[in-house]
């Protein structure tokens, strides 16, 4: 396989390419390891790589201007393997204009790079994953994983009997590699989800477990969600806060994907949802 190039060395995926594949660079704007380089993505004029047949894009990807496509074409791109979201579909129609927003980004940096691709010479894949975690890194279990350190319990809203479909950045960063030495995968696009789907709830109640903790889950109303946070909302104007009742409230909506393609094409087999939390630490991290 020819020289990789790795586009976001702190990203979830990012950092689980670099244990998997020591030898590929990794662009950051800080380096601090010997394979990394220096680029910045608002100013991709100045980056130096050379030979990078193969790039892995796991930066946000409205990020990837037509300029860092020029900048990593001059330098040798035949292949680029880029991660974008399912929320590019499941968030469509979200009542926040911050998340309809980044759908609009995904889409146009989806559509950019397609269309580059497709008068430079360079093969493409998408890849579309459902909800990232990574054991005190990510933002979604993670996250419930440090409110159960918290508080002790976990609320959820109603019944949070929404389907889930978590996928592991270790199972995305070998699908990534997949996709390299593929050739059936170019010029393509996958979803990529995890390898079962559980309710919300059942999703939590594992965390827990993860934890050695018995699952303590307060179900709340829909009707206790808006207006505790609309409270905190007259109280705190202008914060984020009325978004957070949004998600409290896709606790009953199914985000279910299909990954039959990517299993067909390139052996894409996802692990199934089982975090590894010590008891007791922080799940938050270093």
């Amino acid at each position: 396989m020819s020289k990789i190039l790795v586009i976001g060395a702190t990203s979830l995926v990012g950092q689980r390419l670099r244990d998997i594949v020591p030898q590929a660079a990794f662009t950051t704007r800080k380096p601090k390891q010997p394979n990394d380089l220096f680029l910045d993505l608002m100013h991709p004029q100045a980056f130096e790589g050379e030979g990078f047949a193969h790039v892995i894009v796991t930066s946000p990807l409205w990020l990837i201007s037509e300029a860092v496509l020029e900048a990593l074409w001059a330098q040798g791109m035949k292949r680029i393997v880029a991660f974008s979201s399912t929320s590019r579909f499941s968030k469509t129609y979200s009542p926040q204009p911050e998340e309809r927003r980044v759908v609009e980004l995904l889409s146009e940096a989806e559509a950019r790079i397609e269309a580059f691709c497709a008068t430079h010479d360079v093969d493409w894949t998408i890849l579309r994953p459902t909800l990232i975690y990574d054991e005190g890194r990510d933002q979604n279990v993670s996250r419930i994983a440090a409110t159960i350190d918290r508080l002790g319990v976990f609320p959820v809203c109603g019944r949070a009997s929404g389907l889930r479909q978590p996928v592991h950045a270790r199972d995305l960063a070998q699908a990534a590699l997949g996709v390299l030495s593929t050739d059936a995968t170019a010029n393509r696009a996958y979803d990529l989800s995890g390898g079962e789907t559980l309710s919300y709830r059942e999703m939590v109640a594992r965390i827990f477990a993860s934890k050695g903790r018995p699952a303590r889950i307060l179900s709340l109303p829909e009707w206790a969600w808006r207006l505790g946070f609309g409270v905190l909302g007259v109280l705190r104007p202008g914060s984020a806060l009325k978004g957070n009742v949004h998600m409290a409230l896709r606790m009953n909506t199914d985000l279910v994907f299909d990954h039959t393609a990517a299993r067909r094409d390139f052996g894409y087999d996802p692990g199934i949802f089982k975090p590894e939390f010590t008891a007791g630490a922080d799940p938050r991290g270093s």
